[in-house]
């Protein structure tokens, strides 16, 4: 009998793993997921910028739109200041107003009046009158005269020299001599009943030509007119009350 013989069993050997090229591929995987990451935040910080940028940009025009209004409204603010001061400068400082002529003042040097039998009176006196000039100009005026009377009748005038007014001032202009008589008023005026109430009422009118000289330049040319009325008071000798129109 034939012996038996006990061989070992071969069994074929299996594929060896290749841990090399899978750690290659795990690497690779790897790689490829930070550059996608990278990839993304990339995106997203271009995005961030972009917004930015698109932010910037709008405060920017803005900025200029506020700065051009802003302007605008100075431009506009300094059009209405200096239309505003065109126009206050025409109606105050460049209008030319028409001086005020007045008699400010009458003093006696000599007073004489007789009641009967013929009423008469005789005045000998310093006559002070004003020349009052609102004007942002001198107002140069050229001599003058000055004309009393009574109840429409002359009775005397005075002398007005030449002269110029301050711009806003007034030029008094004094001692203007004259003499006022009755000597040409016809027998039956109401002379005799004036003087015997105690009062005389006379007028004086006088005119004056000129020019307004404004910031030395523009000159036009202006008269102004007195026209008082004057109230004597025969006890005291005096003027009582002086009304110019």
């Amino acid at each position: 009998m034939a012996e038996r013989r006990n061989d070992p069993q071969v069994y074929p050997l299996s594929q060896s793993y290749n841990y090399s090229t899978d750690f290659n591929v795990k690497r690779d995987e790897e790689s490829a997921f930070r550059k996608q990451d990278e990839i993304h935040r990339n995106y997203n910080a271009s995005l961030n910028v972009t917004r930015d940028e698109g932010s910037d940009s709008i405060e920017s025009d803005e900025i200029r739109r506020k700065k051009r209004l802003k302007f605008l409204a100075y431009f506009v603010a300094f059009v209405v200041f200096q239309t505003g001061v065109i126009v206050l400068f025409s109606l105050t400082v460049m209008k030319i107003k028409t001086p005020k002529f007045r008699v400010r003042s009458i003093t006696f040097d000599h007073f004489e009046v007789r009641t009967a039998p013929n009423p008469s009176f005789n005045f000998i006196a310093s006559v002070e009158v004003g020349v009052k000039n609102k004007n942002f100009g001198t107002y140069k005026f050229q001599e003058s005269k000055m004309y009393f009377s009574y109840d429409g009748m002359p009775i005397g005038e005075a002398f007005v020299p030449d002269g110029k007014a301050g711009w806003l001032s007034t030029k008094k202009l004094k001692n203007l001599a004259t003499v006022l008589l009755s000597n040409n008023l016809p027998s039956n005026s109401q002379l005799g009943n004036d003087l015997n109430s105690g009062v005389l009422k006379l007028n004086a009118q006088s005119q004056l030509s000129g020019k307004v000289t404004l910031t030395f330049m523009f000159k036009k040319k202006k008269s102004t007119n007195l026209n008082c009325n004057i109230t004597i008071g025969l006890a005291d000798k005096a003027v009582r009350e002086i009304d110019c129109n």
